[in-house]
């Protein structure tokens, strides 16, 4: 899902910087050599080839997400939740030598869930602040004098960025039209995410944040932004309840929250030293590759449109 990804930290060096910026390739500046700095050229047939693969990974994405969201109800919730456990299961992995709680992170997303699926914002809330000590108990009765101050933080942050956007999309389904809303929301992140990888690659030239993920761009994020904007008007345009005001102001903020989601996954997993989160969908990553942005964008979706109906 990230725009021009790294493709990955062992071809790294010191301070981020590609080990193979400084070998050149033929064609590129003098000599067949290219700039310490310079982007590397990507060849258009290996673009149209890393373009086909994400679609043929987002398509069935994109469907089993349709059917869930329009099923709602138990359905929708065990499938968030289900979703849920397994990104939580790769941040998990990629932090295993911080000895996670796994117990208490699993006992605290489907409390999460529950809350979510039974109740209202103040439950969730209720069950964010059980799950904090919950996290310490088990800690104790599982790790005992292995759990460290590291474990525990691993296991809030996967509790609350996790857990808590599994817990915001049950709640926005759960709200009038809120199964409309969500398609708008997924429609806007995917489209905007495309659009920004391919912008990106196009026309990148100012970094966005070269110590977090250095091949993202100011461009593509500038691209990305408005594609998602506009995709996700378009998809309100099939939903005579949603004004086009509505849909702009939802468009803009699933197109301002999706890249920070991409953005603090790359971080996790730069810190961490993967390139990708799990092995999921293969070559193309983990159940967190695919849902970084929309874990932001949902929460996002939510609180606007709470917002808009008043």
């Amino acid at each position: 899902m990230a725009r021009g990804k790294q493709r990955g930290d062992s071809s790294r060096g010191p301070g981020g910087a590609s080990r193979s910026a400084s070998r050149g390739a033929p064609g590129d500046g003098d000599n067949g050599r290219r700039a310490v700095g310079q982007p590397r050229k990507r060849k258009p047939g290996r673009q149209r080839s890393e373009l086909r693969a994400r679609i043929m990974v987002a398509v069935p994405a994109i469907i089993f997400a349709i059917f869930v969201v329009a099923w709602g109800g138990a359905v929708f919730t065990l499938a968030a939740a289900a979703l849920g456990l397994i990104c939580l299961h790769e941040l998990f992995t990629m932090y295993e030598r911080a000895r996670p709680v796994r117990l208490a992170a699993t006992l605290g997303v489907i409390g999460l869930a529950v809350a979510a699926h039974f109740g209202g914002p103040d439950e969730v809330m209720l069950a964010t602040i059980v799950s904090i000590p919950l996290v310490f108990v088990c800690g104790l009765l599982v790790n005992g004098e292995k759990l460290h101050t590291a474990g525990m933080s691993i296991t809030v942050l996967g509790l609350t960025w996790i857990g808590l956007a599994i817990a915001h999309s049950i709640l926005l389904r759960n709200l009038p039209h809120g199964d409309g809303i969500m398609i708008d929301v997924l429609v806007g992140t995917f489209a905007g995410d495309t659009a920004a990888y391919l912008g990106g690659r196009a026309f990148g030239s100012r970094k966005l944040a070269p110590t977090v993920s250095p091949n993202k761009t100011v461009e593509g994020l500038a691209i990305g932004v408005v594609t998602a904007v506009i995709a996700t008007w378009c998809a309100g345009l099939y939903q005579d309840w949603l004004g086009h005001g509505q849909a702009l102001l939802l468009g803009l903020a699933v197109g301002l929250a999706a890249p920070l989601g991409d953005l603090l996954e790359s971080k996790v997993k730069r810190d961490a030293g993967v390139k990708d989160a799990g092995k999921l969908f293969g070559a193309h990553g983990g159940a967190l590759d695919r849902l970084d942005a929309a874990l932001f964008a949902l929460i996002a979706g939510y609180y606007v449109w709470k917002a808009m109906l008043g």
